[in-house]
């Protein structure tokens, strides 16, 4: 039941931002609709807090900023590899375990890895990603360290 307010407050925004409606009518026709939804949700017990992330949106902002600088240096580096005079690509397959306790933090961290320019994740499995990299060198397990501890703070909670 803790969960209710947070998913109550984001139907009624979400309800609001798709109708936009202000007249009497459709606004008591969407307090109908929101209130049957609670209702329903609570009745069939399926509120938890997995299916309430709204408890997560703080740390998930903050990982969304950081991924966001980490694509852009990676751009750069692949641009200058690409361009550059020796165009020093060296592709390689990397196995890497993740910490992440969850199936949303692995998917992040899998996901987060696949949206960095450079870096493709091949197959998950388990706790177990391979992934394909352009460089070989910059590349070892231990350097998707860092993002694989702010995915799996971001989606699981703690500390990144």
């Amino acid at each position: 039941m803790i969960y209710i307010p947070g998913l109550l407050l984001a139907l009624a925004t979400f309800w609001f931002a798709l109708s936009g409606e202000t007249s009497p009518l459709f606004l008591m026709l969407g307090v109908l609709s929101v209130l049957l939804t609670l209702w329903l949700v609570a009745r069939l017990k399926i509120i938890d807090r997995d299916s309430s992330p709204y408890h997560r949106a703080p740390n998930m902002l903050l990982y969304c900023g950081w991924l966001l600088v980490e694509i852009v240096k990676a751009n750069a580096a692949v641009i200058r590899r690409i361009i550059g005079p020796s165009h020093a690509i060296d592709p390689v397959m990397v196995n890497v375990t993740t910490t992440a306790r969850t199936d949303l933090g692995r998917a992040l961290f899998a996901n987060s890895i696949t949206l960095t320019p450079g870096t493709v994740t091949v197959d998950v499995d388990g706790d177990k990603l391979k992934v394909h990299a352009l460089v070989r060198e910059t590349s070892a397990a231990t350097s998707f360290a860092p993002m694989d501890r702010k995915a799996a703070s971001a989606a699981d909670g703690g500390k990144s």
